[in-house]
């Protein structure tokens, strides 16, 4: 059986932490499919379309990555795709309370999806999207938290 994992997430925007949770698990999965969902909890501070593209920017060198949008359950889509895992990143032991909620809201829902956890390098820890957007509306200079494929966004 193929290993593909579902990353999911806003993007909004795309970090050098996303990247590199990313890039970390290609050896893992057969396929990897980054997929943007819509949040109803959140409003998009860039539109989905420029999210998907600059993701697929991103992870164009990856034949095994994967990207796209997607609305719903994380699990609903895994079903649909054949995904037997969720892929998450954890910056922090918050983090680490969050995402084991959830995964274990969907492992009830769906017994045979896995959710794998991936420690954030030390690096980008302190990065998350949140905190790139802000910088971004008040003009600020983002290249450092964006991935280097990003130019046109610094």
């Amino acid at each position: 059986m193929r290993k593909i994992a579902v990353f999911p997430g806003s993007f909004d925007p795309v970090t050098k932490g996303h990247e590199s949770i990313v890039i970390r698990a290609v050896p893992l999965f057969d396929e990897i499919i980054v997929a943007i969902g819509e949040n109803s909890e959140k409003i998009g501070y860039f539109s989905i379309e420029k999210r998907l593209d600059w993701l697929k920017k991103v992870f164009k060198n990856y034949s095994s990555v994967k990207v796209m949008t997607y609305h719903g359950l994380t699990v609903d889509l895994c079903k649909e795709l054949k995904a037997n895992y969720i892929l998450r990143g954890l910056r922090t032991s918050a983090d680490f309370e969050f995402e084991r909620n959830i995964g274990q809201v969907n492992k009830n829902i769906s017994p045979k999806i896995e959710t794998i956890f991936l420690l954030t390098a030390p690096e980008f820890t302190h990065l998350n999207s949140s905190i790139v957007r802000e910088i971004h509306k008040y003009k600020g200079d983002i290249k450092q938290f964006i991935p280097n494929k990003l130019t046109f966004l610094r």
